[in-house]
């Protein structure tokens, strides 16, 4: 199979085209996906995950696989949209010093040997202020900066039209993607919101995303980020953003400045 190692078992290398997928969605040039591409550098497919043929384990040898764990956070995402279906690449957090690598075709289970590739995106690329990778649309941007500290440190960004959330970590530059259930239910919860119709319809975050300020988006995302952590933040978020709109504009003049 051309998506797959020639060989899932311990010590399998990486094929050619796996390995340049892999470097895609870990661009170099951000110190934050970096880390974790030279770490897979130093890896060999040690076996088949959970989730089946696609998904490599990457790790040392002789290292043996748990699929009791819980799946980490994924850490990187992307797609490559070809004349006979998508290829996503997903790549999640290490755990155990292992690393899943899946790379799968979404409408069938081979990966041919050759193909027409349309376009690729991923949201490893993204900075505040681009439009979504997927869809090429704006996005709702919210700053979220610590107390006391004027200077921005993260961008929790929503794609309404694709139905994504993501959070823009500017010490490391790595997008985060954010589960909707999750970050969703502890929306509802700080509104106080309990009808079930709304309460348990998560798909209302992007029908009705006007109707959320920027102070709800961001109190959400503490509580979230509290339980399920996403980010290390260096203090207490300071409430009240949508009382700074032009926050987002200073991060987005920083960004520049610092890519001259």
């Amino acid at each position: 199979m051309a998506g797959e190692p020639k060989d899932n078992g311990t010590g399998a290398a990486l094929t050619a085209r796996e390995r340049e997928w892999i470097d895609w969605i870990l661009p170099s040039e951000r110190a934050g996906y970096n880390r974790y591409r030279e770490m897979l550098g130093s890896m060999k497919v040690i076996g088949v995950g959970r989730r089946g043929p696609g998904e490599m384990i990457m790790g040392h040898e002789g290292s043996e696989i748990d699929i009791s764990v819980p799946l980490p956070p994924v850490l990187a995402y992307g797609a490559i949209e070809t004349n006979f279906g998508t290829i996503s690449v997903t790549i999640r957090e290490p755990l155990d010093d292992q690393i899943s690598v899946e790379i799968v075709n979404q409408r069938s289970d081979e990966i041919p040997e050759e193909f027409e590739e349309a376009k690729r995106w991923t949201y490893s690329t993204w900075l505040p202020g681009m439009a979504c990778p997927q869809c090429g649309k704006p996005v709702r941007e919210v700053a979220i900066r610590m107390v006391n500290d004027p200077r921005p440190h993260h961008v929790l960004a929503v794609c309404a039209d694709n139905g994504r959330l993501w959070l823009y970590a500017e010490p490391d530059q790595i997008n985060h993607l954010i589960p909707v259930t999750n970050f969703y239910n502890e929306l509802m919860l700080h509104r106080n919101i309990r009808d079930p119709r709304i309460a348990l319809d998560s798909k209302k975050l992007f029908s009705e995303l006007a109707s959320f300020s920027d102070d709800d988006l961001t109190r959400a995302f503490i509580t979230y980020n509290a339980h399920k952590t996403q980010v290390h933040l260096t203090g207490p978020v300071a409430a009240g953003q949508s009382e700074n709109p032009g926050f987002v504009t200073q991060l987005k003049k920083l960004l520049t400045g610092a890519a001259r």
